[in-house]
């Protein structure tokens, strides 16, 4: 079985683990009609995108 060249540093090992605990960004607000939405999408209840009309 492979072996580490090197001792990972403290600091790397805890960047790396980080990651684990890391959680996606919860939807936005449609400025037109305030209801949440994931981002960079159309709304599916005006059917705005960037302040234009897309639906």
């Amino acid at each position: 079985m492979a072996e580490p060249k090197k001792k990972q540093t403290k600091t790397r090992t805890r960047r790396r683990r980080n990651q684990i605990n890391a959680v996606a960004p919860n939807g936005i607000k449609c400025p037109q009609c305030k209801v949440v939405i994931n981002r960079h999408q159309v709304c599916s209840s005006c059917g705005f995108y960037k302040g234009e009309k897309v639906r």
